[in-house]
């Protein structure tokens, strides 16, 4: 049967394509087709013991059995259902107001608005970065964000409103690459909250950074560059 593939930052790039089939037995495995995959573009080989895989909008394992026409996304390691009628979560390409987000949360219940701005800095490790480009699958992005304000209204009752905006593209120093904010009861359940956004998106949000410098480039968090 035939599946299809969807690369994403550094795999896209080193395999000098975004998208492509490949044929597995019926019932064949993600492991299968990674095979498969390899076969064509060895270069992704070294990458397999972190290489994340999702169907649809959700992670998968190896060994989950594909169907005829799935895409399978090949993820590699991310940098770093619905919540609430008033949350807000988005992808977006256009500059974040932390002002704006804010406005989103506004409650009249809520006792604590608690906001974090994630901003491009100009260095890493005292190497001089020039500017960042974030990379998305957006659509499964978008839905685990909705997770996250999900749990975040399971864990903390007194939560009211969540707003968690990610933007990609180019952006240059001191600019904001994500903002959350979280209105509740509270401030220790929006201090909490907040916290607990910005942690789990940078552990399951498909979101990838690519720092630029004067002499080179690199994708953060994928061993081997």
């Amino acid at each position: 049967m035939r599946v299809g593939v969807r690369l994403f930052a550094r795999y896209r790039e080193a395999a000098g394509q975004e998208r492509l089939d490949v044929d597995v037995p019926d019932g064949g495995t993600v492991e299968a087709a990674w095979s498969a995959v390899v076969d064509r573009h060895p270069a992704l080989a070294q990458y397999r013991s972190f290489t994340l895989f999702a169907v649809g909008h959700e992670y998968v394992t190896a060994e989950h059995r594909l169907a005829p026409g799935d895409e399978l996304c090949l993820f590699p390691p991310v940098s770093g259902g619905s919540g609430g009628d008033d949350d807000h979560v988005a992808v977006v390409e256009h500059a974040l107001s932390p002002d704006a987000v804010a406005a989103r949360v506004d409650d009249a219940g809520a006792g604590g608005v608690v906001i974090f701005s994630g901003v491009v800095r100009n260095e890493t490790g005292g190497r001089p970065v020039t500017f960042l480009e974030y990379e998305a699958h957006a659509p499964m992005a978008e839905a685990k964000l909705r997770e996250i304000a999900r749990a975040l209204r399971h864990r903390w009752p007194g939560v009211r409103r969540v707003a968690i905006l990610h933007r990609v593209g180019r952006l240059a120093i001191g600019e904001a690459s994500v903002v959350i904010a979280v209105s509740a009861a509270h401030r220790g359940d929006a201090f909490e909250a907040c916290r607990y956004a910005i942690d789990t998106l940078k552990q399951t949000v498909p979101v990838w950074k690519k720092e630029h410098f004067a002499d080179g480039e690199v994708w953060v968090g994928l061993q081997g560059g």
